[in-house]
């Protein structure tokens, strides 16, 4: 089971991008289904992404990032490097994608992806606005291709 999940606040320009390629893969997936591939929107809702990515074989996650880097970047990296141990918190706003791949883990054990990339695309504005600037429109694009890839390959393995 392949599961691609995208994180984000599509109220906040740039930081909408894993929520809208994951929206056109659903579109993509819609058209033409494929079996063990789920696609899903968490917005920013990282204990939902501990729950998603259990049971599955692959994990794909895409974010924007805000790293200082040059806006439209894409950073494909293995989740091991990413993932976090939440700090101790009662707000559950404060439980993010990195700590859902190292809690998921943790709690699931076997029963959790440990194959796991996660696509970053640098934000050029975090602002509150309902679009993406055109570069990061473009890194998206970009990502969204090599993620229809991804799941033709999976497909033919």
């Amino acid at each position: 089971m392949l599961t691609i999940i995208g994180c984000g606040n599509l109220n906040r320009s740039d930081d909408a991008v894993g929520v809208i390629i994951a929206q056109r893969l659903q579109q993509h997936l819609a058209e033409k289904p494929y079996p063990n591939v789920r696609v899903y929107d968490c917005g920013t809702a990282g204990m939902e992404v501990m729950f998603q990515a259990r049971g599955s074989k692959q994990l794909v996650i895409i974010d924007a990032s805000s790293t200082g880097s040059e806006p439209g970047a894409v950073f494909k990296v293995p989740g091991e490097e990413l993932e976090a141990l939440p700090e101790p918190s009662y707000n559950l706003h404060d439980f993010r994608w990195d700590n859902a791949l190292a809690a998921g883990k943790k709690i699931f054990q076997n029963d959790f992806p440990q194959d796991v990339t996660v696509y970053l695309i640098e934000a050029a504005n975090l602002d509150l606005g309902l679009e993406l600037t055109p570069i990061v429109q473009q890194s998206a694009d970009l990502v969204f291709a090599e993620i229809t890839q991804l799941i033709s390959q999976y497909l033919a393995a």
